[in-house]
């Protein structure tokens, strides 16, 4: 119960970090319906209502997760710091093909479906991002 309101006013604070620094970003001359600050807006109110409601309406019994579930979530924190970092000079297709079998074998450690997983993701999603939403991701650096 306490773990909870503790929980929803870290989000609560984040939420309100966020939408002070949405109130920064300047309006473009030619913007579309949802634009620069709409978008960050929308992510900044329903992030502050979660984290209000998250206090409201708390569980009886928090039951907390095992030492190990945490130095998973501190591994799968890690990847994906990685793979911003590496994004650039290695491109789209290795850094999240490695990101991708790393969360997967956290999630069941089963290695050979873990590397199918990861390619069939990394190679699905440049797919699905470069050509048809058209981002303009390089495949490799």
């Amino acid at each position: 119960m306490k773990a909870d309101r503790i929980f929803g006013l870290g989000v609560i604070v984040i939420a309100t970090f966020y939408l002070y620094h949405a109130t920064l970003i300047p309006m473009g001359f030619l913007s579309d319906p949802v634009g620069s600050r709409t978008f960050p807006y929308i992510i900044g109110g329903v992030s502050l209502l979660c984290g209000i409601l998250i206090c409201i309406f708390t569980d009886t019994i928090t039951n907390w997760p095992e030492l190990k579930v945490y130095g998973k979530i501190g591994i799968a924190i890690l990847a994906m710091y990685l793979f911003a970092i590496t994004l650039r000079p290695y491109g789209f297709i290795v850094p999240s093909a490695i990101v991708a079998v790393i969360l997967s074998y956290l999630i069941s450690p089963n290695i050979k479906k873990a590397v199918i997983t990861g390619l069939s993701l990394s190679i699905g999603l440049f797919l699905i991002l470069n050509y048809g939403l058209g981002l303009g991701l390089y495949a490799f650096g």
